[in-house]
């Protein structure tokens, strides 16, 4: 989809990087789940967007989990925060004991 789209190398490793630790953390703390990748166009502007969701455990505080320095797991807490760095737009939506929503996307650069 990247080469699709007319990504960069270095954006097609960042969307690849954010996609690896969003399936991480559905892994490591929902067991399963699903992520979803959709070519998206908005205001003379093109990118991939991805949405990771899954029924876990939920997340108590989903704002503070985006912002570095919220371990959980007995992590660096850098991970969210580092998806969130590297794309360019960042949404996360969680309901303990529902799951969590986490979508994300990456703008071709102009």
């Amino acid at each position: 989809m990247a080469g699709r789209l007319g990504l960069s190398a270095s954006e097609a490793t960042l969307v690849a990087a954010a996609i690896s630790e969003l399936a991480r953390n559905i892994v490591v703390y929902a067991g399963r789940g699903e992520i979803r990748l959709r070519l998206v166009s908005e205001r003379n502007r093109q990118g991939i967007t991805v949405v990771a969701r899954d029924r876990g455990p939920g997340i108590t505080d989903a704002s503070r989990a985006a912002r570095a320095g919220y371990p959980a797991a007995g992590g660096l807490g850098l991970g969210l925060p580092g998806v969130r760095h590297i794309m360019d737009e960042f949404d996360i939506s969680s309901e303990p004991g529902r799951g969590t929503t986490i979508t994300v996307t990456k703008w071709k650069r102009q």
